[in-house]
């Protein structure tokens, strides 16, 4: 697990400041390695790659940039967990000598070229110059786990594993409209968009090839939702169990000790609870963060009957409003830009704090988004089943739960009837895609709070419709394509938080649910088996749930890692959040509206509302790279 980063000019023109260039790149991300850095620069001084290490595997010779006999060089972000197995195809005809990860690719890439990435089974993010061809090759893990940034700038294709370390070449650092408006909507952007202009991501699954000064992308994978009508639900647990635990066993490869997150809802739990199956008698380390506000917000009760029953060593850290004014700047800058939710920060203490006792986390990221876990899925369905019963087309394709075999699983809705008012305040019965973005459109309730004329024409919807009726999801599955979209879009989101929040202190974080075997598996499973009488999680929790406590495997209450936002909105962060608002720069935001007021928006702010978090995440963003400017455009010229 690294920093990667990277300054090609397309021309081929020397740069004889191209060393310096790359140093202040690794500088912006020292974090991300602590153990060590690296450099290397081509030998015409066109092309530099910079690392940042820390070191997880061959810590004694896997050093990066590294150039192999073939006169490929690389510089890798990552864990390739079957590196071993590819290592002896490979060792036919390549002659290693490390016993890295990282070797591997150089040796899969000179058989394979482009295609390489078919046979990578992990998280990754790398660049690779192949000086016999002059080719640049880039790319990004199926799923977004680690990521990779670029911009072209005056003829210079520069690239790096945060954007923070791309600002010092732009020209002028600007907020994206577009992708404004889809962080209004969705609190992330989609496609290859960041909230920088000119900045932007190559997208998971995808990888790029710089020759003969063109630019070119391709998608190289992507997750079929075929449905299996022909194998029953023992079947599938079947393989879900043994794909799973093979997962497990390749997360588990590393030469330093591996521990895991445990927030004490389903899915960390299981990942914890196999992993201590597979270190047998070894204790695993676990570490839970909670809020001892009240009973609410304090889950470890969960994690401590987890680590009872699986005689792990559980770390707990007690999360307060006092580290929030602390450290939520610190968040925001380690992010890049604000994404996701409040969960974030919590993500931040407990990974600040696993960082003392190890090196390596497993956590418990993707199981909502491939298994069905959120509320607004049944929340969703239980709609069209409604409707379906007026209609009588109860028993057509869409309608795989039926209404009567859902109601049993509707106490689930207590918490969310505000929610539910919401969602049926207008549209009721409309169109799936119009329903479902109504569930996830955050900028429902931004009305008088933001200047919406500045943000047109750019419709978010569309761009939304385009991924929810993808061609890779048989349309007649409404559950298929609210998680397919989840998947495409969310959970990018999440993981960059994943990586952002541990990589901020040196610790790598490891998903396990995120192996492509278990994903291609996963999306073919009917509905009806995943989801069954809307019991989220179904299948999980049927092929899993004896080994877990029976207060994790039927709870029905779990809510991400939830914060005590609006309790301390209205307390202890009151006078905190309202001199950020106060600020003479902050009042006059082009985004906002001069009758933005953000004591009266904090006094109504409902307890799982994010209306305040999404406003303050960025105006913290604008003050730390926005309002900081001058700082980045003179890092090149006077580095530290």
């Amino acid at each position: 697990m690294c920093g990667i980063a990277g300054k090609l000019n397309l021309k081929f023109k020397p740069d004889l400041n191209l060393a310096r260039q790359i140093k202040v790149m690794n500088t912006l991300q020292t974090h991300r390695g602590p153990d060590g850095e690296g450099y290397w620069i081509q030998r015409n001084h066109f092309l530099g790659f910079g690392h940042r290490r820390l070191s997880i595997i061959d810590l004694a010779s896997g050093s990066q940039p590294m150039t192999d006999d073939y006169k490929c060089t690389i510089t890798f972000n990552g864990e390739i967990y079957n590196y071993r197995d590819l290592k002896k195809s490979l060792a036919l005809f390549y002659k290693f000598k490390t016993s890295s990860d990282t070797e591997v690719i150089l040796a899969a890439y000179n058989k394979w070229g482009s295609d390489c990435v078919q046979h990578l089974r992990g998280m990754f993010a790398f660049a690779i110059w192949d000086e016999m061809t002059q080719t640049l090759f880039c790319a990004r893990d199926r799923f977004g786990i680690k990521p990779f940034y670029y911009t072209t700038q005056n003829s210079n294709f520069i690239f790096a594993s945060e954007a923070k370390a791309l600002l010092p070449f732009l020209s002028s650092i600007k907020t994206d409209i577009q992708a404004l408006k889809d962080y209004f909507a969705f609190q992330f952007c989609l496609g290859e968009k960041t909230l920088f202009q000119q900045v932007l991501q190559l997208e998971p699954a995808h990888y790029l090839i710089i020759k003969n000064n063109q630019i070119k992308i391709k998608k190289y994978w992507e997750v079929n939702f075929k449905i299996d009508w022909q194998h029953d639900e023992k079947y599938f647990q079947n393989q879900v169990q043994q794909l799973l635990n093979d997962s497990i066993r390749y997360h588990l490869q590393s030469d330093v000790e591996v521990g895991a997150y445990l927030s004490g809802g389903l899915d960390s739990s299981l990942i914890a609870t196999l992993a201590q199956k597979h270190l047998k008698q070894k204790k695993i380390q676990v570490f839970n963060g909670k809020f001892s506000l009240n009973n609410e917000y304090d889950e470890s009760k969960y994690a401590q009957a987890l680590a009872r029953k699986n005689h792990s060593q559980l770390w707990e850290i007690d999360i307060k409003a006092r580290d929030f004014i602390k450290n939520i700047n610190k968040v925001i800058y380690h992010l890049d830009y604000p994404v996701g939710g409040p969960g974030s920060f919590p993500q931040y203490q407990v990974s600040q704090f696993a960082s003392k006792h190890l090196k390596v986390v497993l956590g418990g990221q993707g199981g909502d988004e491939i298994f069905g876990g959120y509320v607004r899925y049944l929340l969703a369905y239980f709609e069209q089943c409604i409707k379906g019963a007026i209609d009588g087309t109860m028993n057509s394709g869409n309608f795989v739960v039926t209404y009567a075999s859902i109601i049993p699983n509707l106490a689930i809705l207590k918490n969310y009837q505000p929610l539910m008012q919401e969602f049926w305040s207008d549209e009721l019965f409309g169109s799936r895609d119009r329903r479902y973005f109504k569930l996830i459109n955050r900028a429902n309730n931004l009305h008088q709070e933001i200047n919406w004329e500045l943000l047109e024409p750019y419709s978010a919807f569309q761009n939304f419709q385009k991924i929810f009726w993808a061609s890779n999801v048989e349309k007649e599955s409404y559950f298929d394509s609210m998680t397919h979209f989840d998947f495409k879009t969310l959970l990018p989101a999440l993981l960059q938080v994943e990586d952002r929040m541990s990589m901020a202190h040196g610790l790598e974080s490891r998903v396990p649910f995120l192996d492509h075997p278990l994903i291609e598996l996963v999306a073919t499973i009917p509905a009806n088996i995943k989801f069954a009488n809307g019991e989220l999680k179904h299948l999980l929790r049927s092929t899993f749930s004896s080994l877990l406590p029976p207060m994790i495997a039927n709870r029905q209450d779990k809510m991400g890692f939830p914060v005590p936002l609006s309790e301390w909105l209205k307390g202890e962060l009151k006078e905190y959040v309202t001199d950020i608002f106060t600020t003479a720069k902050a009042k006059i935001r082009e985004y906002l509206n001069p009758q933005f007021d953000i004591r009266s928006l904090m006094q109504n702010e409902g307890q799982y509302s994010r209306k305040v978090w999404g406003l303050l995440s960025l105006e913290l963003w604008q003050q730390e790279f926005h309002d900081k400017a001058n700082y980045y455009n003179n890092l090149l010229k006077h580095p530290k």
